[in-house]
């Protein structure tokens, strides 16, 4: 573990600083919330899948700050669209305040309250996703995974943060619930037949995959 820490770290530091991002970190901090956003490489990362996919509409669940909404924005094209749910509506706030003085307030709308319903709500007015963006509540990854499957337009691709939970997903002595849950969200990215998927174990484990069409 400590040899992964320092090789994201080696590739960390061969970016120059995200003055964005840091403001971003610094009004999480300042705002006494977890500081607990997307990994730097991997909000690279977020950007880059967005804009390869050729993704116009995207779909975050767990807004936090707006870290990973920035990340997700600047993939998108002008006349996209980004939804980011997020059970807080002072977490909601800082979000917005964020993604809105990094330029992309225009693409983005938020949707408080709890997720699970939120996307019965956008399933129920047809909505539809290109890209997707896991980092919220543990124990619901895996019922996270099967809305975002039925919100996908072909192709469309999911991420998720958090896959590894710190190693508790590796140790079989933890039991919890939430391991549990990311073991078989896990599990399913690796074996749904809708889904090509695969799993990065840097930082705190991300995994990607593509929907089947």
């Amino acid at each position: 573990m400590e040899q992964s820490r320092s090789s994201d770290a080696y590739f960390d530091e061969l970016f120059p600083p995200d003055a964005e991002l840091v403001r971003v970190n610094e009004a999480i901090k300042a705002a006494g919330m977890p500081e607990i956003s997307v990994a730097p490489g991997y909000g690279r990362l977020l950007t880059m899948l967005v804009k390869v996919s050729g993704a116009s509409k995207a779909l975050e669940i767990g807004a936090l700050g707006g870290y990973s909404g920035i990340c997700l924005a600047r993939g998108l094209p002008e006349s996209g669209k980004l939804v980011s749910l997020e059970l807080r509506a002072d977490y909601a706030a800082v979000a917005e305040a964020n993604v809105c003085a990094a330029g992309y307030g225009a693409l983005t709308e938020y949707r408080i309250g709890d997720a699970i319903r939120s996307l019965a709500d956008l399933a129920g007015e047809g909505a539809t996703f290109d890209f997707f963006f896991i980092d919220a509540d543990k124990e619901n990854y895996p019922n996270y995974l099967e809305a975002c499957i039925r919100l996908a337009n072909p192709g469309a691709i999911i991420a998720a943060d958090n896959t590894l939970l710190r190693g508790r997903t590796l140790d079989p002595a933890k039991q919890g619930p939430s391991v549990l849950a990311v073991r078989e969200f896990n599990r399913r990215i690796a074996n749904d037949p809708r889904l090509l998927g695969v799993h990065l174990p840097s930082y705190d484990g991300l995994a990607i995959a593509r929907v089947s069409g």
